[in-house]
């Protein structure tokens, strides 16, 4: 199968299911939740059920795709060919996926709609081995427009991340459609920060104790799901953590709604235009 067929089967799976452990946690939690919370938690979950069994996106808004492209050091590589490979992967999973066209230009003016939700975003890195390991979010903009950036004076530590975090959800209240994942970036530049609490969302370890005590002051706070009181407002956090310079401390928080729609595919071996045995 080639690269580019993987990968359009990939984004269309994405949006239409959540992954194993998402899902099963969404419904674990779902019945702790009474009242309003237990109302909002039962019709998320048959949403799930609707999009799997009609084969339909979970979700009107089916993002703006990003991407984070993990280039191995050993890895066959032509970044030309590759970026035109994600692109054309991209549009076709668009048309037979039916996602919304949901991208604009001239976004201080006219705002017209590019008619094919591109571009997409695309951020390289390097790592170790032979392999490119393409990370894919369809990032929905009710919650993206919740995210933000604190610049932090270093005194300010732990507890200062934990209430920066907290201070994000305050604001965010109902709008971006809760329960919610969140990816904390902490540390670098203002940039740097906003890019790894993206890549936080793609960590496969163990909760941290600062992530479960960041998700557990969230919840403390009783918004619930859809902002209609309840015990579970944050799911999950990924926090991703990099070196900063001595007079600051930034840290970015992206807001992911509960619908967590993320896959990865695997290019083995590389790619430079011939087809790579590909896993996802």
């Amino acid at each position: 199968m080639k690269a580019e067929d993987i990968i359009v089967d990939a984004l269309i799976a994405a949006s239409r299911t959540l992954g194993e452990e998402t899902e099963k946690l969404l419904r674990e939690k779902g019945r702790e939740e009474e009242g309003n919370g237990k109302v909002v938690m039962d019709a998320i979950l048959s949403n799930l059920d609707y999009a799997r069994s009609l084969s339909i996106p979970l979700c009107q808004d089916t993002g703006m795709l990003w991407c984070w492209i993990e280039v191995g050091t050993e890895a066959r590589f032509d970044m030309a060919k590759l970026d035109k490979m994600l692109d054309r992967s991209a549009k076709k999973a668009f048309r037979k996926g039916l996602f919304r066209t949901s991208v604009v230009s001239d976004v201080m003016g006219e705002r017209k709609n590019t008619g094919n939700n591109m571009p997409i975003i695309k951020n390289y890195s390097i790592s170790d081995g032979s392999d490119i390991v393409l990370h894919f979010l369809l990032k929905g903009f009710g919650s993206e427009n919740c995210s933000g950036v604190r610049m932090l004076n270093p005194t300010a530590g732990r507890e200062g991340v934990v209430e920066a975090v907290l201070d994000v959800m305050a604001k965010a209240g109902a709008k971006p459609c809760p329960p919610v994942f969140l990816g904390v970036g902490v540390g670098g530049t203002m940039d740097k920060a906003a890019l790894i609490s993206k890549e936080a969302f793609f960590i496969r370890r163990k909760e941290s104790s600062l992530e479960k005590e960041i998700r557990e002051r969230i919840n403390a706070q009783g918004s619930g799901p859809g902002g209609l009181g309840g015990r579970n407002t944050c799911m999950r956090v990924y926090l991703k953590e990099e070196c900063t310079h001595i007079a600051g401390l930034p840290v970015a928080v992206t807001v992911n709604c509960w619908a967590e729609r993320k896959t990865e595919v695997v290019l083995k071996g590389g790619y430079d235009g011939e087809d790579a045995d590909s896993a996802q």
